[in-house]
C-alpha cells in the first residue's frame, strides 16, 4: 500500500518512513502543509498520516481542503497529547482516526490496518476476488478455477490495483504514479509490457477476466461473463 506521510519533524519522519517500509508500505514523505495538500490532491494514496502542526498550512486545513475536493483517502491525524479540540475538529472535517503524540509504532501500524480495511473491496483470508480470479495478497499467487500461477512483484501490484477498482478506468500515468512514484523514469511502453504479460497469464489459466484497452484513455478490468 502507498502512504503519504506529512510530518515536519524530519527525524520522526525518517524513523516512521523506515518502519513503514519494513512493514511493506511504500511511503512518500513531505515536510510542510503546502506539499502535503499538493500530494494528497493526487488521490493516489491508500492512506495519509497527517500531523496537525505544520509550517505553511496546518493539517486540519489540509484535511478540510481534501474533503472539499472529494478526496476520501483514509487519514490518521497526529495530534498533541492534550489537543481535544483539534481531535474533534479533525473528526468533523473527515479524519478517520487520530493518534496523540508520543505514540508507539505498533499502535500506528494497527490503526493503519484498521482504516485501510474499511476502504475498497472485501478481502477474506488475504484473498482478493474479481470474476473468477482469486489473488492471494500474501503469496502473490493468482488462482483461476483451481489453476495457480505466481506473479512477479509488479504484475501482482498492477493486477491488485485493477482489482481494487474494477469499475474504474486506469491510465498508464495512474499506474506509474501509484506503483513507481512521482519521480520514476518508467515510461508508458514499460506499462504496456507488463499489461501484455498479465494478459498472457490470464489467457493461460483461461480466465473470464480481461484487461481491455480503451483507446487514448486507459485500461479497464472486465469480467466477460457479466
Amino acid at each position: 500500500m502507498k502512504l503519504l506521510l506529512v510530518e515536519d519533524e524530519k527525524q520522526l519522519s525518517e524513523a516512521l518512513t523506515q518502519i513503514l517500509i519494513k512493514n511493506n508500505y511504500s511511503v512518500d514523505a513531505v515536510f510542510d502543509g503546502e506539499d502535503g495538500l499538493d500530494y494528497g490532491l493526487t488521490d493516489v494514496y491508500d492512506a495519509i498520516i497527517l500531523d496537525i502542526m505544520l509550517p505553511k498550512m496546518n493539517g486540519l486545513d489540509i484535511l478540510k481542503n481534501l474533503r472539499k475536493k472529494g478526496i476520501s483517502t483514509p487519514t490518521i491525524l497526529l495530534t498533541a497529547k492534550g489537543s481535544v479540540e483539534d481531535r474533534i475538529l479533525g473528526l468533523d472535517y473527515g479524519a478517520d482516526d487520530y493518534l496523540p503524540k508520543p505514540f508507539s509504532t505498533e499502535e500506528l501500524l494497527a490503526r493503519l490496518r484498521a482504516i485501510t480495511r474499511r476502504k475498497g473491496p472485501m478481502v477474506n483470508n488475504n484473498i482478493l476476488e474479481f470474476g473468477d480470479i482469486k489473488l492471494n495478497i500474501s503469496t502473490y499467487n493468482m488462482e483461476v478455477n483451481g489453476t495457480s500461477l505466481t506473479l512477479t512483484s509488479k504484475e501482482f501490484d498492477i493486477l491488485k490495483y485493477f482489482m481494487e477498482r474494477p469499475t474504474s478506468i486506469v491510465t498508464k500515468d495512474d499506474l506509474i504514479t501509484k506503483l513507481w512514484g512521482f519521480d520514476s523514469d518508467v515510461e508508458h511502453n514499460n506499462i504496456e509490457v507488463y499489461i501484455s504479460f498479465l494478459r498472457k497469464k490470464l489467457a493461460y489459466v483461461e480466465s473470464n477476466v480481461q484487461i481491455t484497452t480503451l483507446r487514448r484513455v486507459g485500461y479497464k478490468l472486465e469480467d466477460q461473463n457479466v
